[in-house]
C-alpha cells in the first residue's frame, strides 16, 4: 500500500526522484499514465494487471467506456528507476500534469500520484475545505 506526501524536483531532462518508501513496492520498472484531476497515476505491474482486467469488463459499445481506455491506455508508459531512484517522465506526461520543477507525489492507497506543486496545493485546500461534506456522502465510517 503506497501512502504519505513527498516533495521532489522535475529536473531539466525530466527526471524525477520517486520517494525511496515507494520505490520496493513499484519495483525497477513500473507504469505512468495520465491521472485524473490533471495529476499522473503509477502503478507497479502487478497493480496495472489488476486494473487492466478491471476495465477489460468495460462495454466497448458505450462511447464514455472507449472515451476513457483511450485515454487511460494511451497516455500509459512504462518507465524504469535509474540507479538514484529517478524515473524519466515522457514529454507527453509532463505537458498533461503542467508539471514544472516543484512537483508532490502522493502514495494512494494503489497507486501513487505525481502533482505539480501549485496544482496539488490548490487542490489540496479545496479538499480540505470539503472533506466533511466529501466523506459523509461517501461512506458510513467511524474514525474513532
Amino acid at each position: 500500500m503506497f501512502m504519505g506526501e513527498f516533495h521532489h524536483s522535475l529536473d531539466e531532462k525530466g527526471r524525477i526522484i520517486i520517494p525511496a518508501k515507494f520505490r520496493n513496492e513499484l519495483g525497477s520498472s513500473f507504469i505512468i499514465t495520465r491521472g485524473m484531476d490533471g495529476c499522473l497515476f503509477g502503478y507497479s505491474l502487478n497493480n496495472w494487471d489488476v486494473l487492466v482486467k478491471k476495465l477489460s469488463t468495460l462495454s466497448l459499445t458505450k462511447k464514455s467506456s472507449r472515451l476513457f481506455s483511450r485515454f487511460f491506455y494511451s497516455g500509459a508508459s512504462e518507465v524504469q528507476l535509474d540507479r538514484n531512484g529517478r524515473v524519466n517522465l515522457p514529454v507527453n506526461l509532463i505537458s498533461f500534469a503542467k508539471l514544472k520543477k516543484d512537483c508532490v507525489i502522493l502514495g494512494v492507497n494503489s497507486r501513487i500520484e505525481i502533482w505539480d506543486a501549485a496544482s496539488y496545493q490548490e487542490m489540496d485546500t479545496e479538499m480540505a475545505d470539503n472533506i466533511s461534506d466529501i466523506s459523509e456522502n461517501l461512506m458510513d465510517i467511524d474514525f474513532d
